[in-house]
């Protein structure tokens, strides 16, 4: 390793910090993505028959899991529990996506890791808070329950599994600075349900929905088509909707011109004969904040 770049990974805020976990499918390992990221040593221990993201998305894994270290371990034996317990004595945190029944039946709750390993801090993804973390779930109903479902149709994303994650690195970053301020572990719990309602707190508060301001209302944030595709403008502040309607002719748009549905029907029309090369171009020229589409979902690469 060259001397940059020792330099740049001792900038890394974990760097030192051991954590182990015993955390599958995704919101736990990409949480584990993101505290490599931050410079954690990271130790994945998966059950005989592996974690099941493997089979059903290899190169999901495969990126998940890139820089940690992965051993096999049946905790279900006594041999693979002291297999464990040699890996906890020398980890920081502890990060597991079981629900509480399975972690007292492995010896891990709360009570036995924390007198075990006073200075071990133990981070539990579940699915919901409390007395609910017993319940079956997974992302779907977590993001119904959030009101984040339209329709019949699925959600383009796993937001309360990456929200989740998110959390629980929070989760991490929280547990590590109180060890820090007492010199002993603490419990925390993530609920991926709780990462669910944060993503959807917009929408909750009316800002997102159908017909609210940026749910359509505002004709400088919508999707409109293009030529030879679609183009994604988000001209909210009012310098850019001005620089928006300078552009496309309609003179400085203010705020108040944005929420009339002709300003939307004349963007529609101007946009309609515009390539996603020539906006791309005006995009580039005017500093607009607009990013083309094809008529599928994939952005332009080139773009920028």
């Amino acid at each position: 390793m060259t001397q940059h770049a020792l330099a740049r990974e001792r900038r890394r805020p974990l760097v030192g910090v051991h954590v182990v976990t015993l955390a599958l499918n995704l919101p736990g390992p990409a949480g584990v993505m993101r505290l490599r990221a931050l410079g954690a040593r990271c130790t994945k221990v998966e059950p005989p028959g592996g974690d099941p993201m493997r089979s059903y998305c290899p190169a999901t894994y495969a990126t998940l899991h890139r820089g940690v270290r992965t051993v096999t371990i049946d905790l279900k034996t006594p041999a693979g529990q002291r297999h464990l317990q040699r890996l906890l004595a020398r980890a920081d945190v502890l990060l597991t996506s079981f629900r509480p029944s399975a972690l007292a039946k492995l010896g891990l709750d709360a009570a036995a890791v924390l007198a075990r390993w006073p200075r071990l801090s133990l981070v539990r993804i579940v699915g919901a808070a409390g007395a609910r973390a017993v319940e079956a779930g997974h992302d779907l109903t977590y993001q119904a329950e959030a009101g984040l479902l339209d329709g019949l149709a699925l959600p383009p994303s796993l937001l309360a599994d990456m929200g989740g994650a998110l959390l629980a690195v929070e989760a991490v970053l929280l547990a590590l600075r109180q060890r820090e301020q007492t010199g002993r572990g603490v419990v925390r719990d993530v609920a991926l349900a709780d990462g669910a309602a944060w993503l959807a707190l917009p929408r909750a508060w009316g800002l997102t929905a159908p017909g609210a301001l940026l749910g359509g209302a505002h004709a400088g944030y919508r999707l409109y088509a293009c030529a030879d595709g679609r183009v994604a403008v988000a001209a909210l502040e009012p310098h850019f909707a001005r620089r928006l309607g300078e552009v496309t002719g309609l003179g400085a748009l203010t705020p108040e011109a944005c929420l009339q549905p002709a300003t939307a029907e004349a963007l529609a029309a101007w946009f309609a004969t515009r390539t996603r090369a020539t906006l791309d171009a005006l995009a580039r020229t005017h500093d607009l904040p607009w990013v083309t589409l094809g008529p599928g979902a994939e952005p332009r690469a080139d773009r920028g």
